[in-house]
């Protein structure tokens, strides 16, 4: 039998996978026992759970690539020190993945924050679509139980009619699964329909969040979360198109980028296990600003992670 041609399509080699540069030029990680980082970053080059556009594939390239902007401050405005010197960040690449096989997708990717989490360290990982924050969610559960939930998103994401893989359902499976504990759990800046009836979370919607502003948003954020172990998910499109247009399903009538910066400094004191930044699709962005924004947003978590471990250590 002849051999296959060279030509022929393969499953297994990583189209999207291969990485261009870092996310702030952090190390790259591929031994996470012997590393001493204590956030790893991912990319999840996947989108075909998508509804709107696709090209969230595409997202943790141009985040990274964004971060490049970020880079040469020491101390990074308004913050009195520099991240480095308080906490230690590597990269780990993007998960690898069939594509045209969204399950292969998700048990390599619970499998990867598994191992993060089992090496004692916590995630920030890079969508690709929101379907991506699902075994996210299950990888932290088995370790930690159910969390508290930070959700930034023009949609709920509680859609009970979707398919198997939808970024529309992801927050009604894991409600379902038993991944959070929806008594502290609340998602901002809604400004799409869902059934308010019997609705497991608190809601600040778009005019709420409007109207009150960050100081008010984050009253109730501490309020509902407490000091439960919090994941935080940042659906790009919760900002305004003015703001992010680069992404699958833009609403109008979104937060602006001052006020989400302004809330995410403001989880200082939260006990914060993990973040992801999804939905940046590249192709419907205008001179990067959208992949600056979740490069930006990314990077001030990482500075509340920062301060927070400094209090501790006070």
């Amino acid at each position: 039998m002849s051999e296959i041609s060279s030509t022929t399509a393969n499953a297994d080699l990583p189209i999207y996978g291969s990485l261009g540069m870092t996310f702030m030029e952090f190390p790259v990680v591929s031994d996470l026992s012997a590393s001493d980082a204590e956030v790893i970053v991912a990319g999840v080059p996947f989108d075909l759970a998508t509804s709107g556009r696709s090209g969230a594939r595409f997202g943790p390239q141009g985040v990274r690539q964004a971060s490049s902007q970020l880079i040469w401050e020491g101390a990074r405005w308004p913050w009195s020190f520099a991240l480095d010197d308080h906490l230690k960040v590597a990269d780990s690449g993007n998960v690898l993945f069939k594509h045209g096989e969204p399950q292969t997708m998700v048990d390599n990717l619970q499998g990867h924050i598994s191992a993060i989490l089992d090496a004692g360290k916590s995630s920030l990982t890079f969508g690709g679509d929101h379907f991506i924050t699902l075994p996210v969610l299950r990888a932290y559960a088995k370790k930690h139980g159910p969390l508290a939930l930070i959700h930034f998103d023009a949609h709920t994401d509680t859609y009970s009619g979707g398919t198997k893989y939808d970024h529309g359902t992801l927050f009604h499976h894991a409600v379902e699964e038993g991944l959070l504990d929806t008594e502290h759990s609340i998602q901002i800046g809604i400004r799409t329909a869902y059934d308010v009836e019997g609705y497991p979370f608190e809601v600040l919607d778009a005019a709420w969040v409007g109207d009150h502003g960050p100081q008010g948003i984050l009253e109730r954020i501490h309020a509902r979360v407490g000091d439960k172990k919090t994941y935080v998910s940042f659906d790009i499109d919760g900002l305004d198109p003015a703001f992010a247009p680069g992404t699958g399903t833009p609403v109008a009538g979104g937060m602006n980028m001052d006020c989400a910066l302004k809330v995410i400094r403001g989880l200082q004191g939260l006990n914060l296990v993990g973040m992801d930044v999804v939905e940046v699709a590249p192709a419907y962005d205008h001179a990067e600003i959208t992949s600056l924004a979740g490069a930006t947003l990314a990077l001030e978590y990482l500075y509340v992670r920062a301060a927070n471990k400094m209090a501790a250590n006070n």
